[in-house]
């Protein structure tokens, strides 16, 4: 297995699921800051905006209530890879949303990076460690953001190897061949549950005052 490639691989999915949660898929969702902007005005930054936004995102997280909200399958294939199921979609909005209730910018790389580790959970911190860079439980944002851009870069293509190669292990992406943007049956109840894990963990990563709890991340599966 070439370690490069599948990280790039796993990268350009990642990438690309940011990039239409930035902007919004036409038609189907909207852009990210308006999403979370909605919860602030009613919630302020607070957990109650973070917690009502994750209930009402988890309750799209099954087949129906998925196909209902967000176009199903005639406008999902359209707008996403084939290789990417809907449920990423979902859980990398919820991490977005939750960063900019708590007061982060996601136009910057090293907020984006931590979005995607919230996608892999435990063993990230590894892969800051094994890039060379200093690490403890938390770590400020402008500590991170004196991380090399070529040392960033090596540590995204590492989330990207992971991502890829846990997301291919659980079925949330096929390698080999592509599969439907929604599964059906058996695959809504595990989506739910590790929408609700990564809901979670996205919650105490990224808990204000432009700190980032790593502990949170090493110690979820």
């Amino acid at each position: 297995m070439n370690t490069y490639v599948d990280g790039n691989k796993g990268l350009n999915l990642l990438d690309f699921a940011y990039e239409k949660c930035l902007n919004g898929v036409p038609k189907v969702s909207k852009p990210i800051s308006e999403l979370a902007d909605d919860y602030i005005k009613k919630y302020g930054r607070t957990d109650i905006a973070i917690n009502k936004l994750i209930k009402n995102q988890l309750s799209k997280n099954t087949i129906n209530g998925f196909v209902t909200s967000f176009g199903g399958f005639v406008t999902m294939p359209v707008t996403l890879p084939d290789n990417v199921t809907s449920v990423i979609y979902v859980q990398m909005r919820m991490i977005a949303s939750i960063a900019i209730i708590r007061g982060y910018d996601l136009t910057d790389d090293e907020v984006q990076t931590f979005v995607y580790s919230c996608m892999v959970g435990k063993g990230v911190t590894d892969v800051f460690k094994q890039a060379g860079v200093q690490v403890t439980n938390k770590i400020s944002l402008s500590a991170v953001n004196k991380i090399p851009g070529r040392v960033l870069t090596t540590i995204n293509q590492a989330i990207g190897f992971r991502f890829i190669t846990k997301a291919g292990a659980k079925g949330t992406i096929n390698l080999g061949k592509v599969i439907p943007i929604i599964g059906a049956g058996v695959g809504a109840t595990f989506d739910y549950t590790t929408t609700r894990l990564i809901a979670n963990r996205a919650k105490k990563v990224f808990e204000g005052n432009n700190v980032i709890n790593l502990s949170a991340i090493s110690k979820e599966k």
